[in-house]
């Protein structure tokens, strides 16, 4: 087993994978191996003055516009004696971001706490680090949700039937025989490395929406679910994956355009100012975000502590944020590149289910007309350590028993709720 570690890169759009979209760099980019500090630095600009163009690129409507506030940010980046390295808009949230490289004998902390101050900079942060919070370990009756959700009769009620789940993490493997044809769009946010399937992004992926009843490998909790497969995240080695602040910042600004339903984030770190303004954006849209919560972090870590966010847990743990969800995901079997399964363990991967849950949930709810208002309000919890009962929460937004009735008192309370 080995720890998936997070480290930092600097992010843009690259050529795509086979399926993958391809989009083009900004201009002003620095290389991947440029392993400079970094702090970046938010303007307030009204969202009206601008707009992404439709491949997400740096591209504003209002090019005069887009050149003073480069100006700007070139002259803070000039008084700090930083180096200006990439612009980017991020419209769902009505500021323009700009990324700016740290002399290594000074604190990227320190540095952002004087741009704060300047007039025009509504705030500066230094490049945080996240990790996606589980381990690699190598169909159907072999995972624990087909035992503990009970997923075949999950699955006569609802699949997630082209409920958008964005997989905000390292590459999704496209052409995986158990994902082919799953994965609705797909979009690279990695400097100077072309799109590709890595273990992370194509396990959960893997978990959350796996083809059913193809003949081979898994089924996932939510095989009708449509994937947008953002990769903010890069296998830097067997050992190491990376992504940054504006990794995670992009591909959230993204899965908002598109119009995600749920947003998976299995994995966390420090707070982050720009992140949570952009989870909070998803959230005030209805779209559900579940993160994986560090058990080693106080109050589960970030994202997984944010209010409104679907905290997910492969086992109980006293440092969770309160209403932590226990699901699936020790010795879980998945997808993994190239092109197999193995099993694989951590909150990560319970993230995973309870995004393909959440799927089954909002088809169930949209097709009643009856959709939840918060995230995780139609979970039903079925013990006091936080599991959750999958066939409890469907019933309850199908107003009917999806699963043996006479075999859970819950499910047949929830039924008839």
């Amino acid at each position: 087993m080995k720890a998936l570690l997070l480290a930092l890169a600097l992010v843009a759009f690259a050529a795509s994978a086979p399926g993958a979209e391809a989009q083009g760099p900004p201009a002003a980019q620095a290389p991947a191996t440029d392993a400079r500090p970094r702090v970046i630095v938010l303007l307030n600009v009204p969202p009206a003055h601008f707009r992404a163009d439709g491949n997400y690129a740096s591209g504003y409507a209002d090019a005069s516009g887009r050149a003073a506030r480069r100006r700007v940010a070139a002259a803070l980046a000039e008084k700090h004696g930083l180096a200006l390295l990439t612009e980017w808009p991020m419209p769902v949230v009505g500021l323009d971001c700009y990324v700016m490289a740290v002399p290594d004998a000074r604190r990227p902390d320190d540095v952002a706490g004087a741009l704060s101050q300047d007039p025009g900079v509504d705030w500066a942060q230094a490049m945080n680090t996240f990790r996606p919070l589980g381990h690699d370990d190598p169909l159907f009756t072999l995972q624990p949700a087909a035992a503990a959700w009970r997923l075949d009769e999950l699955h006569r009620a609802a699949t997630g039937r082209d409920v958008r789940i964005a997989v905000i993490d390292s590459g999704v493997q496209l052409e995986h025989p158990d994902l082919a044809g799953q994965v609705a769009s797909s979009a690279n946010f990695i400097a100077d490395r072309p799109y590709a399937g890595e273990a992370h992004g194509t396990a959960v992926a893997g978990i959350i929406a796996a083809r059913a009843d193809n003949g081979v490998g898994i089924a996932g909790v939510a095989p009708g679910a449509r994937l947008l497969a953002m990769r903010s995240c890069a296998e830097r080695s067997a050992a190491e994956t990376s992504c940054t602040t504006l990794g995670l910042a992009l591909a959230l600004s993204a899965a908002i355009e598109r119009d995600a339903q749920v947003v998976n984030l299995s994995l966390g770190g420090p707070p982050d100012r720009l992140v949570r303004r952009l989870i909070d954006a998803a959230l005030a849209r209805r779209i559900a975000v579940v993160a994986a919560v560090d058990r080693a972090a106080e109050r589960g870590g970030f994202p997984a502590s944010v209010d409104g966010v679907v905290a997910a847990s492969d086992e109980p743990a006293a440092s969770a944020p309160a209403g932590t969800l226990v699901a699936p995901g020790r010795d879980v079997p998945t997808t993994v590149p190239p092109s197999r399964w193995a099993t694989v363990s951590g909150s990560s991967y319970a993230a995973a289910h309870v995004s393909g849950l959440l799927a089954l949930l909002i088809e169930l709810q949209e097709r009643s007309g009856r959709r939840a208002a918060s995230s995780s309000a139609g979970l039903v919890v079925a013990s006091a350590d936080g599991r959750v009962d999958a066939c409890a929460s469907l019933a309850r937004a199908r107003g009917a028993c999806v699963c043996d009735c006479a075999a859970s008192p819950a499910t047949e309370a929830m039924a008839r709720h």
